[in-house]
């Protein structure tokens, strides 16, 4: 097992989450809720044991738990969504994660911080300057990761930073060059093959919306699996939105 995977069940009102870059398409709460399993079960195949955050059956965008929760090791570094009706989200995640064993520390007004901003690989975590993340978050967050280099990055026309690139297992940045200026970034073969989850090895999951990008990834020698998620898609969700992956050696510090 490489550790556990927070996820958070999608609500009745699901269909009424944040649309803020997207024309609003309706949204089938039966089939997001099938879409839901069938990516914990992904997650559960590559060796992540899924843990459900309580419901919260009357926030719409609270399976998008990614926005909650930073984890860097061993640390959890509870947020402060920059959407003010998304706050209410993080306290049964912060119940969670002290359940958990993990020590817990929070983004403070005026500071504002989503998990989608933020994009850890190695030794570097580059936070997204957003509508939803300000410079008073990055700079709590940078304090509260000494031994991490936080590098704030600008973005144009995406909702988060890990909308438009995230990062492979060797640590080679996917992304689109439309919306983040960084260097050396392979450019996906559709917009969604930016969104990438890295589950332990050579493996990785993707999106099934992005079919080319993962023939791409997979003749470098990459393991892919992919899931159908249309209905987050249409809310502006990707893999990575949907899920808080914990290394098992970040449980036992």
């Amino acid at each position: 097992m490489y550790g556990i995977a927070l996820v958070r069940k999608p609500g009745p009102r699901i269909a009424e989450g944040i649309v803020t870059h997207l024309r609003r398409e309706p949204v089938d709460p039966v089939l997001a809720e099938s879409q839901h399993d069938a990516y914990v079960a992904a997650l559960a195949e590559a060796g992540w044991r899924p843990v459900y955050v309580p419901p919260a059956d009357d926030l719409p965008d609270g399976p998008f738990v990614e926005d909650t929760l930073v984890v860097s090791g061993g640390l959890a570094v509870l947020t402060r969504p920059g959407a003010e009706e998304r706050r209410p989200e993080v306290e049964s995640v912060a119940r969670a994660v002290r359940e958990l064993g993990m020590k817990a520390v929070a983004i403070a007004r005026p500071g504002t911080l989503d998990g989608g901003d933020v994009l850890q690989t190695g030794s570097t975590v580059y936070v997204g300057r957003s509508a939803r993340t300000n410079d008073d978050g990055i700079t709590q967050l940078a304090a509260l990761l000494p031994e991490r280099k936080v590098v704030p990055v600008e973005l144009k026309g995406v909702l988060h930073l890990k909308s438009a690139v995230t990062a492979l297992p060797d640590g080679t940045l996917i992304g689109d060059p439309r919306h983040v200026d960084l260097p050396d970034l392979l450019v996906p073969e559709e917009e969604a093959g930016s969104h990438v989850v890295p589950l332990g090895g050579d493996r990785v999951l993707m999106a099934a919306s992005a079919p080319r990008t993962a023939a791409a990834l997979e003749a470098r020698g990459l393991s892919v699996t992919t899931v159908d998620i249309s209905e987050y898609e249409k809310l502006e969700g990707c893999v990575t939105c949907m899920s808080v992956l914990v290394a098992a050696q970040d449980l036992s510090i």
